[in-house]
């Protein structure tokens, strides 16, 4: 195993046509949830929500998973939250990853969790579980969300109390920011819920759209397609429940080339 690697051999290995980055910062968060940060490619661009692939060189060989960019698309740094899996191909090394190792990343981001995807509305849904709110993190640090919505609401469902801290991180990351929290001002809403533990909010993300209880505690009327978008990201069966609510109450499935009242990362699982 040779993963992660320091800058003179991993430099010699890098793929032709891959970014070789630097990672600045590593937060751990609990047994299973890491966020890291690293440095961004000069010219690199994409759009908030999007993903990448990344990845280190293991056993010799470049071994990449996508990855959702988790900071917005005018940071100056780029940041991934990560599971940790112990057996897991990637994660298994890119959970010790520390300060001045350096991670592989191709060069063309993509994904279908960006706001062209969408149709114009006035209230936007992220539906996220576990690591999936990683590309929403992206989009409530982006100020054109909040220039296409009246209202954001972000919820998060994990199994414990502690997986929470990360979107709650976020969200008092933009208040303490100067710029951001003018222009977030009071349109972004979080609604975090656990299924495993007490916590003033429990139940997954699908029941409590479905029993009427999401909307209730938010004070905002059900799903209506003429106001509302949507943005899952999760597991697959969250994906495939939440997809069966939105399309139950009216709301479309969209696509970056046919734009709609939903959207789905598919590329994601955790």
């Amino acid at each position: 195993m040779n993963a992660p690697a320091k800058s003179d051999e991993f430099a010699s290995a890098v793929p032709a046509g891959v970014f070789a980055e630097k990672v600045l910062s590593v937060t751990h968060y609990t047994d299973r949830l890491f966020r890291f940060t690293m440095t961004r490619p000069q010219g690199f661009r994409f759009r908030s929500g999007e993903f990448a692939m990344i990845g280190l060189m293991v056993d010799g060989k470049p071994l990449y998973r996508a990855y959702s960019i988790a900071s917005p698309a005018w940071a100056d740094e780029l940041e991934f939250f990560s599971i940790k899996v112990p057996d897991g191909p990637l994660t298994s090394h890119l959970q010790n990853i520390k300060p001045g190792d350096e991670v592989l990343m191709r060069k063309k981001p993509t994904g279908t969790l960006v706001l062209d995807a969408l149709t114009p509305g006035r209230r936007l849904y992220m539906f996220s579980t576990g690591t999936g709110i990683a590309p929403f993190a992206s989009l409530i640090r982006d100020p054109e969300t909040y220039e296409k919505y009246e209202e954001v609401i972000l919820t998060h469902t994990t199994r414990d109390v502690a997986e929470l801290k990360y979107g709650f991180d976020l969200v008092e990351e933009i208040h303490n920011d100067e710029i951001l929290s003018e222009v977030v001002g009071d349109k972004l809403r979080h609604y975090a819920t656990v299924t495993r533990e007490e916590f003033p909010f429990t139940g997954r993300i699908t029941d409590l759209i479905e029993n009427g209880k999401l909307f209730s505690d938010l004070g905002v009327p059900a799903l209506d397609p003429a106001i509302d978008r949507g943005m899952i990201c999760g597991s697959s069966a969250m994906l495939k429940d939440t997809k069966g609510l939105l399309e139950k109450a009216g709301l479309n499935e969209g696509a970056n080339n046919k734009p709609a009242e939903f959207v789905i990362e598919r590329a994601f699982v955790g």
